[in-house]
């Protein structure tokens, strides 16, 4: 695998909550942020939208599990849906791992990222989650990006 270090700055973001499974729920959040974020005038060719899970399905329950899809918003830009919250992302270096957006691609490299990450000398930071990235011109090209924090 090979792994990309980039300082990834800090950023606002527009989020909506998916809680259970990983899977279909997260596709369906994904568009239902889309659609959103396409009705204010947010999503456009240069939109960085961001998955965050935030529990592992190993320890947690499959009903608890917490998945958010978010899209970069400017600092003055006033969230007024209740089905949409508003965060912080918070920046620093990350260990960006580009891989094809497909289901399997996906699985494979969840299981191999850590591996490749200890073996490279880097070090997972646990107060900043794991990012899957998603540019609208690598998803276009069948690509996503997986942003693992380190330090």
């Amino acid at each position: 695998m090979n792994i990309k270090i980039e300082k990834i700055p800090s950023c606002r973001i527009a989020y909506i909550r998916q809680v259970g499974s990983y899977g279909t729920g997260n596709v369906q959040t994904m568009e239902k942020l889309k659609h959103w974020a396409k009705s204010n005038n947010l999503f456009n060719d240069k939109s960085i939208i961001f998955g965050i899970a935030h529990d592992n399905p190993e320890t947690t329950k499959p009903e608890n599990c917490r998945y958010d899809t978010c899209i970069v918003v400017s600092n003055d830009y006033y969230v007024n849906e209740g089905y949409v919250n508003q965060g912080n992302i918070i920046g620093g270096n990350y260990a960006v791992f580009k891989i094809s957006h497909t289901v399997e691609a996906v699985k494979k490299a969840w299981i191999e990222i850590f591996p490749e990450l200890l073996k490279q000398g880097y070090q997972f930071d646990e107060t900043r989650p794991i990012l899957e990235r998603y540019i609208v011109e690598m998803v276009n090209n069948q690509y996503c990006e997986i942003c693992v924090p380190i330090y």
